[in-house]
């Protein structure tokens, strides 16, 4: 009889530059294809969590002064080591959620890299306004600092991306950082934290605490010595770490949920809209908050759409998500397959059709068929409602304000696309359409250099390019007087001489 080891447990947290075995209950990181233990840690407790943070504020003030150089340094260094370490950080990432090996390898750690390579660069680029006399008797300067020690949830859907979105601007920024990583994706966080380290990065300026939500992520977000919160995750969530911030007044910043609506008009080119509609809502099984979810189609070409979309996603690869042949890996857990089956399964009662998928396969792991539902309501739960897995849902269209009304009609506004070969609909769509990113003719795509966040409930605030430094800033205005006079004529506003 074959004996299967037990994973080795790992130190599930790194504080003051160091792993730490916390003493807490221990965890298994299970792998989503095959159900599988991958590895164990021990999580993190409310303790932890206070010398993650003590450790943070202590490093602060090093790492603030530091100059833009010496940051810039150390941060480059960290994106070499992370290029080295790719094989590494692949492994880890297919492994803990499954996402196939061809998205972690070419999207997830090349992206992560280089926007380590970009805030490396943005550290040395933290410009103000120029000193100048505005009053006639003072020079004003702006200075730009860094907020303090920043507390970071990040989720489970791309453990190292969000890591890398939140961390690395902090710390161009002068900022130090705690970051909880999503219980069930640890790994390349704590992978990201060691690497910092041999980069050069001070102790203490990065620390990793691993823990639930219910106790940990609640005792830092409301931790009375952090100075903001950053978080994403699904707006429920992320309105509980808002109220728990505000205890303290922390700035916080939130990137959450999104029903993206991906907009065909009559002239777009079908082919490449059946193409990217697929892409788009499948992306990560669907696990993408910018995941196409509402396919918004002109009358005209919904028929042929729906048909075209249904064969594309029928030869769709489910399978072993090491396996580079594989297009689709599993949902995250099974409790999460159960939750996206549920909404699948009550849609034909809010008058839904499906045409495609809707079925789990047989076999271990939490795997779920590509879907298409077609013809729903305006008002069906799967229309309105995030479902987080690799489930499309489409209306018809009559006219383009129909259009825009539909795209709109959304508390979400964090993605959209729109897809015509109009260049006035294309300007028009990108305008009155509520969302922090339109694409045209795409859907998807990110870049290092393009800010990334969203309305309503889809939060506030940008991660990625330079606009997400201004998260990470204090602005200071200092005004010195040029005139050495000692009876200033304000003064004449509270006494006069006597």
């Amino acid at each position: 009889m074959t004996t299967v080891s037990s994973p080795p447990v790992l130190a599930g947290s790194w504080i003051d530059g160091a792993p730490v075995s916390t003493g807490g209950p221990t965890h298994a990181v299970v792998s989503p294809a095959t159900g599988r233990p991958v590895a164990e840690y021990q999580l993190a407790q409310p303790a932890d969590v206070d010398a993650a943070v003590s450790s943070a504020r202590a490093a602060l003030r090093g790492w603030s002064t530091a100059t833009p150089a010496e940051r810039s340094a150390v941060l480059a260094k960290l994106a070499k080591l992370a290029d080295e370490a790719t094989a590494d950080l692949v492994a880890e990432e297919v492994s803990q959620t499954g996402k196939p090996v061809r998205l972690a390898t070419e999207f997830d750690v090349p992206g992560s890299v280089d926007n380590i390579d970009f805030f490396a660069g943005a550290a040395r680029h933290l410009e103000g306004k120029a000193s100048g006399e505005y009053s006639g008797d003072h020079t004003s300067s702006i200075r730009r600092e860094a907020v303090g020690v920043v507390a970071t949830i990040t989720p489970w859907n791309y453990p190292l991306q969000m890591a890398v979105w939140k961390v690395l601007p902090a710390l161009a920024a002068g900022c130090s950082v705690v970051i909880k990583p999503a219980e069930i994706t640890p790994l390349t966080t704590l992978t990201l934290a060691r690497l910092a380290g041999e980069a050069g990065l001070p102790p203490g300026v990065f620390n990793v605490v691993t823990g639930s939500g219910a106790d940990v992520g609640t005792t830092l977000a409301g931790h009375a010595d952090v100075d903001m919160v950053t978080f994403t995750g699904s707006t429920p969530v992320g309105r509980r770490v808002m109220a728990a911030a505000a205890v303290h007044g922390h700035r916080t910043q939130l990137e959450l949920g999104g029903k993206a609506p991906f907009v065909v008009f009559d002239d777009a080119d079908l082919d490449a809209a059946i193409q990217g509609s697929v892409a788009g809502s499948l992306i990560n099984t669907g696990q993408d908050c910018t995941a196409a979810t509402r396919a918004i189609v002109a009358r005209p070409l919904y028929d042929d759409f729906v048909a075209g979309v249904a064969e594309v996603m029928g030869k769709v690869v489910i399978g072993d998500p090491h396996d580079p042949d594989t297009d689709l890996g599993p949902l995250i857990t099974l409790a999460h397959r159960a939750k996206v089956a549920g909404m699948v399964e009550r849609a034909p009662g809010e008058g839904g059709r499906i045409v495609t998928g809707g079925v789990a396969p047989e076999g271990p792991g939490s795997f779920y068929r590509p879907t298409l539902i077609a013809d729903v309501s305006e008002q069906s739960e799967v229309w309105r409602d995030e479902i987080f897995g690799p489930v499309l849902a489409v209306r018809s269209f009559t006219d383009d304000d129909d259009a825009i009304r539909q795209a709109n009609d959304t508390a979400y506004g964090l993605a959209a696309s729109a897809w015509t070969r109009d260049v006035y609909r294309a300007q028009r769509a990108s305008r009155e359409i509520h969302a922090g990113c339109v694409w045209i003719n795409d859907h998807i795509p990110i870049i290092s250099e393009m800010p990334h966040g969203g309305f309503g409930a889809s939060g506030f605030g940008k991660d990625m390019s330079q606009y997400s430094l201004e998260e990470y800033l204090s602005i200071k205005h200092v005004m010195s007087d040029i005139t050495g006079v000692v009876d200033k004529a304000w003064h004449r506003t509270i006494f006069t001489k006597r």
